[in-house]
């Protein structure tokens, strides 16, 4: 018998016909020393996701496929996490694969710190020059502001929160499992309640998934639009959690669509004052062509992508968090 602690990994999946099969193999492929077992909870797909996953299941007994008809993450995290029979629980998303080792790490991590969740980096990686360019903006700071799961620099220690995650079932329940009113963010917003309660969140950049980022500019605008959105809700409902980081992106919003407004209306009516409200797009121009510059390392064809998947990360975050949630 082993000496490892049984472990349930779950993954909520909706539309990931795709990824998913990748995602699970290198799952099965860690070769963990104790029982495993993975829990697929599909939501409602208008691609082959659900097939995908009956088929794995069918494959190999390790595997249950569960319904999730809301289709909400944080629902499908919810149910199963009910339906796992293990004390540790890996969280594992459709379109992520776990570098090798990974969950014996989390777990050997896990028992020597006594922390509640421990996680890793989230290494975006693309195929095509689009998701080149979008992969290349999650693992920069001019991307995502720096979050400490994106940089591969940030120390191992204590953290604010980490990507995905390896729970102890006992403090996921202690404070009620994920937020199901929250449609995003929710995995934030859980590490936060996890601190508030004494517990310990640890992150190490000795653990890395895999992120498959979005392929094409409408899906990644929608993307940040709601992220954006239900992390003004968050922030509506922890003021504790306010920052001038997650301000930055609404602030730069309001100022380019003031500057480009005011700025031509004042080229219009030749108003010097007016007219110099221009410099705020003109520096966003500037910080673009600067930023596109240093990614030396970027295939051409994938550069040539890289200025206007920033200015979608940036407008659209700022955007949504302007906006809000229909809650907010």
């Amino acid at each position: 018998m082993s000496d490892h602690p049984s472990v349930s990994v779950v993954m909520p999946i909706r539309n990931e016909e795709r990824h998913l099969r990748a995602a699970v193999e290198r799952v099965l492929d860690q070769h963990y020393p104790g029982e495993l077992e993975v829990v697929l909870s599909v939501g409602p797909s208008v691609d082959g996701t659900h097939a995908v996953a009956d088929a794995l299941a069918a494959a190999d007994s390790r595997i249950v496929v569960v319904d999730n008809p809301t289709g909400v993450t944080p629902a499908g995290l919810n149910i199963a996490i009910a339906t796992a029979r293990h004390d540790i629980i890996v969280r594992v998303d459709g379109h992520g694969e776990l570098n090798p080792g990974y969950i014996l790490h989390a777990v050997d991590i896990l028992e020597s710190t006594g922390a509640a969740n421990v996680g890793g980096l989230m290494d975006a990686q693309g195929h095509t020059p689009l998701e080149q360019a979008i992969a290349t903006a999650y693992n920069s700071r001019v991307g995502l502001g720096g979050g400490g799961f994106h940089l591969a620099s940030t120390l191992a220690g204590p953290a604010q929160t980490v990507f995905l995650g390896v729970f102890r079932r006992d403090a996921l329940a202690s404070v009620g499992g994920f937020d199901e009113t929250l449609h995003r963010a929710q995995d934030w917003e859980l590490n936060h309640r996890l601190r508030l309660a004494g517990h310990v969140v640890w992150f190490t950049p000795d653990l890395r998934v895999i992120y498959r980022p979005r392929s094409s500019i409408r899906s990644l605008a929608r993307q940040f639009f709601l992220t954006g959105r239900w992390r003004r809700e968050v922030m509506r409902r922890h003021p504790e959690t306010w920052s001038l980081r997650y301000l930055a992106p609404p602030i730069a919003v309001t100022g380019l669509a003031i500057g480009s407004v005011g700025g031509l209306l004042g080229l219009a009516v030749r108003s010097r004052l007016f007219s110099s409200l221009l410099l705020a797009p003109t520096a966003y121009i500037v910080f673009l062509l600067g930023a596109t510059a240093a990614m030396r390392s970027l295939p051409p064809a994938a550069r040539l992508w890289f200025p206007l998947v920033l200015i979608v990360m940036h407008v659209c975050w700022g955007a949504g968090f302007i906006r809000g949630t229909p809650e907010g």
